[in-house]
């Protein structure tokens, strides 16, 4: 039943954004202020990549870099891995565990659209499972 959920039914609409020339230092107070995981970096309105926390641990705190110096250009992951708006969940899934990542960008063409993450998956599809199959036992 999972793969008749798509990734537009339980992704979030809300993309937390910043520019490439972002400070880590104010890329952490995003993550922080917003209490996410993950934030996309946007030039020209067009995503080139994605900074989660994974990447602040591994590209900051790791290596004792100044948070004022470094740039979420310099912290990002790129090519990020996508799916397209219209993916099942569990292509989702499967495309997360393949390239081992916990978060993903949604795109609708070449347009950014929303995020969705493993939590998404895990909190949101045992609900919708569950009224589908309400739905199917439900007297016609």
């Amino acid at each position: 039943m999972a793969s008749m959920i798509l990734v537009k039914d339980i992704m979030s609409k809300e993309v937390r954004m910043v520019r490439p020339d972002t400070s880590a230092q104010e890329v952490v107070a995003t993550l922080n202020k917003f209490n996410i995981g993950s934030v996309i970096v946007v030039q020209k309105d067009k995503p080139v990549g994605i900074v989660t926390v994974r990447d602040v641990m591994n590209r900051l705190v790791e290596q004792y870099l100044a948070p004022r110096v470094l740039t979420a250009r310099q912290m990002m992951t790129s090519p990020m891995t996508t799916i397209n708006v219209e993916a099942t969940v569990e292509e989702a899934a499967k495309l997360m565990a393949k390239k081992n990542v916990k978060t993903l960008p949604v795109m609708d063409k070449d347009k950014l659209v929303g995020i969705m993450s493993f939590t998404d998956i895990a909190f949101k599809v045992p609900t919708l499972l569950s009224l589908l199959e309400e739905a199917c036992h439900a007297p016609q």
